[in-house]
Parts: C-alpha cells; sequence; structure tokens
C-alpha cells in the first residue's frame, strides 16, 4: 500500500493493503525480492561486501511525459535501473511524503459498483497545509479519476510519479499480487506514463515505484530502458487498513530522520485514516524543524553530495 511495531507489523500491514487490490493475501515476502542489488540511490547502503561509497551522480532527464529536466540518479552496474530510498542525513531536516495512488488492473468493477480509490480530502488537507508531495500513481488510476489526476499533476505543489499501469508485481511471490511477465514489465511502465498524458498530466517525473516495492536484478533490468530512477522509502506509514490515526502519525514521527521519504497510500478505501494522520504529522514534523520536500529534491541532493 507501518510504528515500526515492528517489522513484522510493517510486512503484515503492507500485505493487507496489497490484498485489497482485489488479490488474496500470499505469505510475507521480503520487500524487495532477496536477489536484488543495493539501492544505488542511498548514500548509506552498499554491498555488505563492498567499500563506503557515496552517491551515484544524478543526471538532467526529460521527464516522460513533458521536455522539463528531473534529476535521475546513473544506472546502476551492468545499465541496471538505480533505485533511491533516502536521501543525504547531513545538510539539513528535509522529509518527502510519498503517496500511492493504488489502483489494480482488474478493479474496474469495484469502482462502478462505488468503492473508492482516490482521495480528494487527503489531497485537499495537502494543499491546506502547503506540503510539497510526490504522488506515485497506477495508469489505471489515472484512467478512472483523469480529472483528480489532471488536478494533482497541473499543482506545482505536487509531482506525479509512477506507480506501473497495472499494480501487478515485478517479482513472483510479493504479497498475493499478480505477476507482470518479463517481457511486459518496461511496456507496463511506459503504459501508465501514456495513461498520465491522456488524462491531462502534462510532465509526470521519470520516477518509478515498484508495485509492493518488490524488485529484483530482473526487474531493474527490464525496466532499464524506460529511463527511471526506482524510487523506495525508508519510513513505512502504517496507513493501510489503519482504524487509528494517531498510531500512524506516532509511526511516521517515530521513524523520519533527515532525508527520509515516507510511503504513505492516496485510496480512500485502503487508507480511510490518510487525512487526520497527516494533520497530526505535519504541523510536529515543522515543529522539529523539518522540511516538506518532493522526492526529486532528495534525489538532487543525494547527487550533490557525492
Amino acid at each position: 500500500m507501518i510504528t515500526s511495531v515492528r517489522r513484522l507489523a510493517v510486512v503484515c500491514a503492507l500485505g493487507a493493503a496489497l490484498a485489497a487490490c482485489g488479490q488474496a493475501p500470499a505469505p510475507p515476502a521480503a520487500r524487495p525480492a532477496p536477489d536484488r542489488p543495493s539501492p544505488s540511490g542511498s548514500p548509506t547502503a552498499v554491498p555488505p561486501s563492498a567499500p563506503p561509497s557515496s552517491a551515484p551522480p544524478t543526471t538532467e532527464r526529460p521527464s516522460p511525459a513533458g521536455p522539463s529536466p528531473a534529476p535521475t540518479l546513473a544506472p546502476g552496474p551492468a545499465g541496471l535501473t538505480p533505485v533511491f530510498e533516502h536521501g543525504p542525513r547531513t545538510g539539513g531536516k528535509t522529509v518527502a511524503l510519498t503517496f500511492d495512488a493504488d489502483m489494480t488492473a482488474d478493479q474496474g468493477p469495484r469502482a462502478a459498483d462505488g468503492e473508492r480509490f482516490d482521495h480528494p480530502q487527503l489531497i485537499a488537507a495537502l494543499r491546506e497545509l502547503k506540503v510539497p508531495s510526490t504522488v506515485f500513481m497506477t495508469g489505471r488510476w489515472a484512467e478512472e479519476y483523469p480529472d483528480q489526476a489532471r488536478s494533482v499533476g497541473r499543482d506545482p505543489l505536487f509531482e506525479v510519479a509512477n506507480h506501473s499501469y497495472s499494480h501487478y508485481a515485478f517479482t513472483d511471490d510479493c504479497y498475493g499480487l499478480p505477476t507482470v511477465p518479463k517481457e511486459r514489465m518496461r511496456a507496463d511502465v511506459e503504459r501508465a506514463y501514456a495513461a498520465f498524458r491522456e488524462a491531462g498530466v502534462p510532465n509526470a517525473m521519470p520516477y518509478f515505484r515498484f508495485p509492493g516495492g518488490c524488485y529484483d536484478r530482473r526487474a531493474l533490468r527490464e525496466v532499464s530502458g524506460a529511463g527511471v530512477t526506482a524510487v523506495q522509502w525508508d519510513v513505512v506509514s502504517g496507513d493501510a487498513f489503519a482504524t487509528d490515526a494517531d498510531a500512524v502519525a506516532r509511526q511516521v514521527l517515530e521513524g523520519v530522520r533527515p532525508g527520509s521519504v515516507v510511503v504513505m497510500h492516496c485510496t480512500r478505501s485502503a487508507a480511510p485514516t490518510t487525512e487526520r494522520a497527516i494533520r497530526a504529522i505535519v504541523p510536529e514534523l515543522r515543529r522539529r524543524g523539518y522540511r516538506f520536500v518532493k522526492v526529486s529534491e532528495l534525489i538532487r541532493a543525494a547527487g550533490e553530495r557525492r
């Protein structure tokens, strides 16, 4: 779709959220898949056997839906898609709130029956509180809610990034999600960008979040041709199916560090307490001296710190 009460709770909550996308829950799977390379975008994430190194340089890449350049990470080893988890831990107290606008390719009937996968109250709260944010949107969500997708995509407070078209998994055994065939992975990413353009999103960012956060070396290789930086997170909010907004807020506040990327959700049916949690999280982090930024600012800062 997390109190660090702790890792088990994180896995259970995320598994439940993905099950809400119309799939039966699977036994908890690692996030990400176990044979993935270490994230290259995190200044502190290095392979266990390798000496510490700085983040790879950023490059300026036109976003897939428009001409404006956006900072991306340089490709990883063997040209694999680079992976970003958090920004620099020093040099300023910044934090990026990210929101996954989830909808799977087979959820049209549920939406037709009245289930709401959007969350306009959350977007309104972010605007009211003036919180820059990154929304990772599925192409299917943009098709279902084109007016909202266009409104978010044209608001300079937000940036729209890619959460796949189908919200199907890019690895096996990812919280019960159906799996995208290897030969369709890049096409699924590119189809999402096409859906954004069709909805009127003018400048979607070249950032991609794997459904379920599940990826491996094969997935990184298959989507590399799309020219994206994969964006994960280091703080899980626990908002998936949460009924206690205060618990979600506590979990985020306990987990945030300088440079953190927080994963939350922009779906009323799967994350009904997120808006209330945000109204507690934002003023408290500001009181602690944090500044809210979009993911693009953290990626740019990671490149500048090398």
